[in-house]
C-alpha cells in the first residue's frame, strides 16, 4: 500500500478540524492521527495553577511516539495510538489501534516543528486564521469541552498559548506548501485540495 500523509497545522483554534473533516468526507478511505492524542501528562494542573505546565512548547508533545505510529503507518503496518484525557491533563492507559490506510491525516499545532515529522509529509497545509477568532473559538471549546473557566482560559492564553505560537506555530508557516486563509470555509483552498485527494484516488 502506497500510503501518503497530509499534515495540518495553525494555531489554537484556527480551524483545523473543519478542514480534516471535509477532507475525510472527499476520501473516506483516510484516517485522522491527532498530534493532541500525544501530549505529556501533567496530572497536577487544574484551573488554578493552569499556567504551571506549558502545553503551548513543543516538549509537552511526546514526538518520538508520535513519529514511531507515522513510520509504522507509512510502512502499512498498524500502530497503537495513545489516547489523553484533557479535564485530567493525562494520558490514558487505553491505547486505539490505527489500521493503515491509503491517506493519513495528521493534524496538530507543532507537527511542522519537528524536522522528522516534517520530512514525513506529502503535503504540508497550515490553517491561518486571525488571532481575536481563535481565541474565541478557543474560549468556548475549553469551556464546554474541558471543564475549564473563563479566568483560566484568559491567563493561560495571555502567558503561554499565545507566546508559544509566535515562537514555534507561526514560524512554521514557511514549510507549508498552501496556506489557507480561514480555513476549510476558504472555497478556493479547498478545492486544491480536493484535488490532490483527487489524484491520489487513482492509487488506492
Amino acid at each position: 500500500m502506497d500510503v501518503k500523509l497530509i499534515g495540518i497545522t495553525g494555531g489554537s483554534g484556527s480551524g483545523k478540524s473543519t478542514v480534516v473533516r471535509r477532507i475525510k468526507e472527499a476520501q473516506p478511505e483516510s484516517v485522522l492521527i491527532s498530534q493532541d492524542s500525544y501530549y505529556r501528562s501533567a496530572p497536577f494542573i487544574s484551573n488554578e495553577n493552569i499556567t504551571a505546565y506549558n502545553f503551548d512548547h513543543p516538549d509537552a508533545f511526546d514526538m518520538d511516539l508520535m513519529l514511531s505510529n507515522l513510520m509504522d503507518l507509512k510502512d502499512g503496518k498498524a500502530c497503537m495510538m495513545p489516547q489523553y484525557d484533557f479535564v485530567h491533563h493525562t494520558r490514558l492507559d487505553e491505547y486505539v489501534r490505527v489500521e493503515p490506510k491509503p491517506l493519513i491525516i495528521i493534524d496538530g499545532l507543532m507537527i511542522f516543528y519537528d524536522k522528522r515529522i516534517r520530512d514525513l509529509l506529502d503535503l504540508k497545509l497550515y490553517v491561518d486564521t486571525p488571532p481575536d477568532i481563535r481565541f474565541i473559538r478557543r474560549l468556548q471549546r475549553d469551556i464546554t469541552e474541558r471543564g475549564r473557566t473563563v479566568e483560566s482560559v484568559i491567563e493561560q492564553y495571555t502567558q503561554v498559548v499565545r507566546p508559544g505560537h509566535f515562537s514555534f506555530i507561526e514560524p512554521t508557516k514557511e514549510y507549508a506548501d498552501l496556506i489557507i486563509p480561514e480555513g476549510g470555509y476558504n472555497e478556493s483552498a479547498m478545492r486544491v485540495i480536493f484535488s490532490f485527494v483527487k489524484s491520489l484516488s487513482a492509487e488506492f
